[in-house]
């Protein structure tokens, strides 16, 4: 209620199609006078009349975000005449696309990585377990009982053996 000496400021909506802004106006709540950019890119796109007739068919506790909604779509649409918001849902996907590709294509490299790795490691033990068995390093050639004598070996003749 306006009280005596109090103005009532017309919406966004009346503002901008010069009408008189009661207190029943249906727009009044979610275009304030000073949010006149975006009331003009709804009306643009969907006229004000199609826009009051679809908040009258939503309930009142849902009118906020069904104006939410509305803005963003208008916005969208006059950013992308053609596809609107879809348009950034299409763009959106073909970039989810790419990084599922990319991250294919990085997890294949650390799987490459990986296995190099493991080769290397392979490598790298079979040289050291070479190593460990050279005759040098061999425990078993360190006992005495196989140390060769050369006073007591036999020696076979080939021509003489009988």
């Amino acid at each position: 209620m306006q009280g005596p000496g109090k103005t009532h400021q017309p919406c966004a909506a009346c503002r901008m199609l010069r009408r008189r802004c009661d207190n029943n106006c249906i727009l009044a709540p979610f275009f304030p006078a000073e949010d006149i950019e975006s009331f003009a890119g709804v009306h643009k796109v969907f006229r004000s009349s199609n826009v009051i007739k679809m908040l009258k068919m939503v309930e009142e506790t849902k009118r906020e975000d069904a104006v939410k909604s509305i803005v963003y779509e208008a916005s969208a649409r006059l950013w992308d005449p053609i596809y609107g918001s879809a348009g950034a849902v299409f763009h959106l996907q073909k970039h989810v696309q790419e990084l599922e590709v990319q991250l294919q294509l990085t997890r294949a490299r650390i799987l490459e990585s990986l296995e190099q790795n493991d080769e290397l490691l392979r490598i790298l033990m079979n040289i050291r377990h070479l190593h460990t068995l050279s005759p040098i390093d061999d425990m078993m050639f360190e006992h005495d009982d196989f140390s060769l004598d050369h006073n007591n070996m036999m020696v076979f003749d080939p021509v003489n053996f009988q």
